[in-house]
């Protein structure tokens, strides 16, 4: 299975176009109460459009997408895609075949009580283990990695996060180690470089196929 992740900054992105979006898309951002954080939605989601179109010969304006009942989108006849932002940042992932989810993260402080009321116990035993300097990442690998797995299988919040369980350890791949009624090795999990400030991670229901990773660049 392949896979096609693109990162870019929406700070930078000069070619964001609110004629290209749908009128539900254009809704939504009317209903950011900060400017900046409108801009930003329009930026993703004028990209998202520009590269799903320049993958499937359609043109950006005409994508349709249909929306699952916790709101995750699709793209009427495929590729299967999920996009990200944070931070000014945005991940973007597509392959022929799902589900997968990407989430990125801006690394900022958080207290350890949202660890202890998210993460399941042994993801707790495990950020427990890890040196003080080491904490943060550690929390921000797991959420990462369960913020992409939820996307991945559309539930949205109404799958428990401490219903499954990931790897978060700096000396341990990415993984599901656990999924309450599934099979963790049916997916994949794969920690993706985001740059300083910024952690991220794909998911990927691969049934045991190996995953092929590949960056692209616009153009």
């Amino acid at each position: 299975m392949k896979v096609d992740l693109w990162l870019w900054s929406l700070e930078a992105d000069t070619q964001a176009d609110r004629g290209l979006l749908s009128p539900d898309e254009c809704a939504r951002a009317d209903r950011f109460v900060k400017e900046r954080d409108a801009a930003l939605y329009v930026a993703a989601r004028s990209r998202l459009r520009r590269i799903l179109a320049a993958e499937t010969g359609q043109a950006p304006a005409d994508l349709m997408f249909d929306y699952g009942p916790q709101g995750k989108p699709a793209l009427h006849g495929g590729p299967a895609f999920n996009l990200s932002h944070a931070g000014g940042m945005a991940a973007l992932a597509i392959c022929d075949t799902g589900p997968l989810g990407i989430d990125i993260e801006k690394i900022r402080p958080v207290e350890k009580e949202v660890a202890t009321r998210f993460f399941s116990a042994s993801e707790n035993t495990a950020l427990a283990s890890l040196a003080p300097d080491e904490w943060l990442n550690g929390f921000y690998r797991c959420w990462t990695r369960k913020e992409a797995v939820i996307k991945a299988v559309g539930q949205g919040l109404s799958m428990p996060l401490d219903s499954f369980d990931v790897t978060l350890t700096p000396d341990v791949p990415a993984a599901l180690t656990r999924i309450a009624g599934g099979v963790a090795n049916d997916w994949h999990l794969t920690a993706l470089d985001a740059g300083p400030g910024f952690m991220a991670a794909l998911a990927v229901q691969s049934y045991g196929a190996p995953v092929q990773v590949r960056w692209r660049t616009f153009g």
